[in-house]
């Protein structure tokens, strides 16, 4: 997204500059309205966003162009060239930078707002990729929720304008081959992207080792024009001539525009297809990405006379998206995200129109105000002082912003304080349990054990209410629904889930076994999903996509999930029989399709809250849970023994369930206990108990 092609061939000081070519231009239009029109449209350009795919390779064109031309001078300076890109990057990104903090501290809540001070400060450092991997899991909010998401891409092109100039120097010195050495790496990182979309999706996605290949594609392309324009020229005339008789009733000339136009048409396609193809659920980057890299390779390389970039790509409206390109590539995410934030759900159609017009026009407006003014003229070296010292200001602003966790004090903080105090606590987090028990996530309290809490966070979520009300021992080291010889396996990130990996049952198992004082088991695990093979809440949809289970026994993979959960279940319960163990099985409290605080609370009447109950129908829920109802009767069947707890009537009323009570809340997001709520049905669980 930092392309610069807005200049003439000419010296300034040491560097020289390849010749302005409106066709790029046009083709950085097409890469910046695609991502756009992904993110304002996702369901009519589902593949948009491999325009980010076409930068990668327009940037590594352009720059390597620069590095390779200059050093073949000798007059390549390291100075001058990051100070160019400090003048082509900062002024738009410090713009967007500081006009989403100032709009976030009127519309974020403290953990949002902490939250978007760490992106300020991954955004300033251009570390936003490896932030935003590190965040990829299953508590992790939202992508539509997050402003500065985007700036994964700057980061990427960050480090790789960072080491590239400094590999090639140093090749060059050595007098390598530098073509070799750049078909070298970009082999080696393209052969990591492909195994890696596998085994490790998101982190194929977002490291800079798995998508270097991309800019890499397009400094090859750089090398080969200008040094090895006539390589293959022999067949290339020959192909041309033959195209020339295939297209044409009169045979033409070879003179190469027959095999330039077939080049950019079929570049053009390539892409094409990859924005009606190519869908997030896809593993991409992998193989797929060569569609839009070989695509844009075959659009540049056919040169600016070729008939689609003469006649369509150097369109004046095209050249004048693509001048303003990186400005609304910055401004149009943060729009849109803020839009989603305030509307609690995905922005009316009218909305997502009015913020992609908006961004356009900001773009404009940063680019004539802002960007063209800092860029040329007087006293570069000044402005490039004033923009370092601009970017570790606003990334120490974003940084200190986290470090005081959102700033608390702001006015819509403090209007969600009674609800936010009590709603989030860490699920696990406990070193000590850790270490002795080897498990993670894992919580102790007391020193005897006597209750043993198995399951996933559901599980975990019962402990602080219960180890708060007895001294009696209790031990929780929930991550997966416990279902003996049943692995979890969800339509997407299935790699990356660790329930579709590892035993963490027999783990648990194997502690229950190894401490006899353990008199009590508790069974709890977010039942509902793994029975009806989906999820209610937007979030957790698009994270996970669908959920299947898969049985270590083949026969069992013909069953329905219902089938799957009970078999599985039923071969824990019998193992923690054989243990003589008293079982509690606790059944799940109301769940919803959105986080309490969206569901309760509009952002925009929040300076009308007040702290009236936020409720849901029973009915609604009890439809929901036809599916676990029909579970426990088989259950009850066969182990009459089974104790069940079911809060349902600590939580609802005849007609209701409440998701807060005078001001505190049950949840701390859609189906996860808060503080509060742990303690209330800690109270239901220790009366059952004795």
């Amino acid at each position: 997204m930092t392309i610069d092609t807005t200049l003439p061939a000419y010296k300034s000081g040491h560097l020289s500059h390849p010749k302005y070519r409106a066709d790029i231009d046009g083709l950085r239009a097409i890469a910046v309205l695609s991502v756009v029109g992904f993110h304002a449209f996702p369901n009519w350009v589902k593949g948009g966003f491999i325009g980010v795919d076409i930068f990668f390779v327009l940037s590594g064109f352009l720059i390597s162009t620069i590095i390779f031309d200059n050093l073949e001078r000798d007059s390549f300076s390291f100075v001058e060239f990051y100070s160019r890109r400090i003048k082509r990057i900062f002024p738009a990104l410090l713009l967007v930078l500081i006009a989403s903090f100032t709009f976030g501290w009127f519309a974020l809540l403290a953990d949002e707002y902490k939250q978007l001070g760490k992106h300020i400060a991954a955004g300033a450092g251009f570390v936003s990729n490896f932030v935003f991997w590190n965040e990829s899991g299953y508590f992790d909010n939202a992508a539509e929720t997050k402003p500065l998401l985007h700036l994964w891409t700057l980061g990427i092109e960050e480090q790789f304008y960072i080491i590239w100039p400094l590999l090639l120097w140093a090749a060059w010195k050595r007098k390598f081959n530098l073509l070799t050495v750049t078909i070298v790496i970009a082999v080696v990182s393209f052969v990591l992207n492909i195994k890696g979309v596998h085994t490790g999706a998101v982190a194929t996605f977002y490291s800079p080792q798995t998508r270097f290949w991309e800019l890499l594609t397009g400094s090859i392309l750089a090398y080969i024009k200008l040094y090895k324009q006539n390589i293959f020229s022999k067949y290339k005339q020959k192909l041309d001539l033959w195209l020339g008789v295939v297209t044409y009733v009169h045979t033409s000339e070879a003179n190469g525009n027959t095999l330039r136009n077939v080049q950019s048409l079929l570049g053009a396609a390539l892409i094409s297809t990859g924005i009606l193809i190519i869908t997030k659920e896809r593993h991409f980057p992998g193989s797929w990405a060569l569609l839009p890299t070989l695509g844009a390779v075959l659009i540049i390389s056919s040169g600016p006379q070729a008939w689609l970039n003469r006649t369509i790509l150097s369109n004046r409206i095209l050249v004048w998206f693509g001048l303003i390109s990186f400005p609304l590539y910055l401004w149009h995410w943060p729009l849109l995200s803020f839009a989603r934030i305030v509307e609690s759900e995905t922005p009316a159609r009218e909305i997502r129109i009015t913020a992609v017009f908006v961004s356009i026009l900001l773009a404009w407006l940063t680019y004539i105000l802002v960007e063209k003014p800092i860029r040329f003229g007087k006293y570069g070296n000044a402005k490039t002082i004033i923009l370092l010292i601009l970017i570790v200001i606003v990334g120490y602003v974003g940084y200190n912003t986290y470090k005081l966790d959102g700033l608390g004090f702001r006015a819509l903080p403090q209007k969600y304080e009674m609800i936010t105090k009590s709603s989030k606590w860490d699920y696990g987090n406990d070193t000590e349990c850790n270490k002795k028990y080897l498990m993670s996530p894992c919580q102790v309290s007391g020193d005897t054990l006597k209750i043993m809490i198995i399951g996933d966070s559901h599980g975990n979520h019962l402990f602080p209410g219960i180890a708060k009300l007895t001294n009696t021992g209790i031990i929780a080291a929930g991550t997966c629904t416990p279902l003996l010889g049943i692995f979890l396996h969800v339509k997407n990130n299935q790699d990356d889930h660790p329930c579709a990996r590892i035993d963490f049952l027999s783990k648990n198992l194997d502690l229950l076994k190894n401490n006899p004082g353990i008199n009590t088991v508790i069974l709890s695990s977010f039942w509902r999903p793994v029975l009806d093979g989906k999820l209610i809440n937007k979030r957790e949809r698009e994270f996970w996509g669908g959920i299947s289970l898969v049985s270590i026994y083949e026969h069992e993979n013909k069953l329905t999930n219902q089938e799957k959960v009970y078999f599985g279940l039923s071969r824990t319960i019998e193992k923690i029989r054989e243990y003589k163990r008293k079982i509690v099985f606790v059944r799940d409290p109301p769940d919803i399709a959105d986080d309490f605080r969206d569901y309760c609370l509009k952002r925009e009447k929040a300076l009308f809250y007040s702290s009236s109950d936020c409720t849901i129908s029973r009915n609604y829920v009890e439809f929901q849970r036809v599916n676990e109802d029909k579970l426990i009767e088989k259950l009850t069947k066969k182990f009459p023994e089974l104790l069940i707890l079911d809060p349902i009537n600590t939580f609802c009323d005849e007609d209701n369930c409440f998701l807060m009570k005078k001001g505190k809340p049950f949840y701390r997001d859609q189906h996860h206990l808060s503080i509060y709520g742990s303690d209330i049905i800690g109270q239901e669980l220790i009366k059952f108990l004795n």
